[in-house]
C-alpha cells in the first residue's frame, strides 16, 4: 500500500491542489499533527476522512498503529501548514513506512520557505533552510557566521516574540545584507519587508504572526560610491527618523559606499545640530 505525504495550505485554504483533495477524500487513514487543524481545513472542502493525531510527541505510538494500516489500505500524512518532515513531524514514520516495504508519494504544494523566496526578490538559485534558528545570542551568531560565508541565500523560520532579538544580532553580525521579513503568508495580514537588518528592526515594534527570514548570502566584496553630500544627509536624515542609532548607520553606510567612518559621524553630528539648534 502507499503513504501518501500531502502538502495542504500555509494560510490560505484556498491553496491546495486539486490532486491533494483527491487523495484525501480516497485514502482509509489521513495522520496528522493536529486533528483539530486538519479538520477545519478537510471540512472546509467537503471532506471528512479518518484522522488520527501524528506528533513528535506520540510517534513512537503512532507508527505501528499506521503501518498497521498501511498493510490493507492506502494512507496519507498531513502537517500543521505546508510540506510534511520540512521542520514538522513525518521524517520517522516515512522511514519506517519505506522501510517495511510500502511506497511512499509526494504529493506537493504549499511550502512557507520556497513561498518567502519567490517574494523577497533576494539571491539567485542557491539557498540554505535551516528552520527555526538557534534560541541563544552566541549560537545564532556563530550559524549566522557560518551560514552566510557563501554565495547561498540563508532561509529560516522565527517566531513573532522572537524576532526583534533576533534581528539585533543580525544587524551586529551583518549590517550590509538585505534581507525579507515575510509575515503571515497568503493570509489577511500577509507582509514582506525587505532592507537591512537594522532596517527591519525599526519597521517591526510588536510583530505577530508565522515569520519566514530570507537572508542575503554573501557578495564579490563590491563597494558602491559614495553619493554626493547631499544626498548622503538625506540618507543619515531617514536613517535617524527610523530610529537607528549612530553605530548602526554608520556600520550599514560604510558596508554600501566607500567613505570613511570619520565622515560619517562627522555628518551625523551635523543632522544632531540641526535637529537640536542652539538657543
Amino acid at each position: 500500500m502507499r503513504l501518501y505525504v500531502v502538502a495542504t495550505p500555509i494560510g490560505n485554504l484556498e491553496d491546495v491542489t486539486l490532486r491533494a483533495l483527491r487523495v484525501l477524500g480516497e485514502v482509509g487513514l489521513v495522520a496528522a499533527e493536529d486533528t483539530r487543524t486538519a479538520g477545519v481545513f478537510l471540512r472546509h472542502h467537503g471532506l471528512n476522512p479518518r484522522l488520527i493525531s501524528y506528533n513528535d510527541h506520540n510517534k513512537a505510538q503512532r507508527i505501528p498503529r499506521i503501518l498497521d494500516h498501511l498493510r490493507t489500505a492506502d494512507a496519507a500524512l498531513v502537517t500543521d501548514a505546508g510540506t510534511p518532515a520540512i521542520s514538522d513531524p513525518g521524517i520517522e514514520l516515512v522511514a519506517a513506512a519505506r522501510e517495511a516495504g510500502h511506497e511512499v508519494l509526494a504529493v506537493p504544494g504549499p511550502s512557507a520557505p520556497i513561498a518567502a523566496l519567490s517574494v523577497a526578490g533576494i539571491g539567485g538559485t542557491a539557498f540554505c533552510f535551516v528552520g527555526f534558528l538557534p534560541r541563544t545570542a552566541g549560537d545564532l551568531r556563530r550559524l549566522l557566521q557560518d551560514a552566510t560565508a557563501g554565495p547561498e541565500t540563508l532561509v529560516a523560520f522565527e517566531s513573532p516574540a522572537r524576532l526583534r532579538k533576533t534581528l539585533a544580532v543580525i544587524a551586529e553580525v551583518l549590517p550590509d545584507r538585505r534581507l525579507a521579513v515575510c509575515r503571515e503568508l497568503t493570509k489577511l495580514h500577509e507582509e514582506t519587508f525587505v532592507g537591512t537588518a537594522a532596517e527591519a528592526l525599526a519597521h517591526f515594534n510588536q510583530p505577530r504572526g508565522e515569520i519566514v527570514l530570507v537572508i542575503e548570502g554573501a557578495t564579490d566584496g563590491h563597494v558602491s560610491a559614495a553619493p554626493e553630500a547631499d544626498a548622503l544627509r538625506v540618507e543619515i536624515a531617514e536613517m535617524r527618523r527610523q530610529g537607528l542609532t549612530r553605530a548602526q548607520a554608520t556600520a550599514l553606510l560604510t558596508a554600501r559606499y566607500d567613505i570613511p567612518r570619520r565622515r560619517l559621524y562627522e555628518l551625523w553630528l551635523e543632522g544632531a545640530d540641526q535637529d537640536n539648534p542652539l538657543p
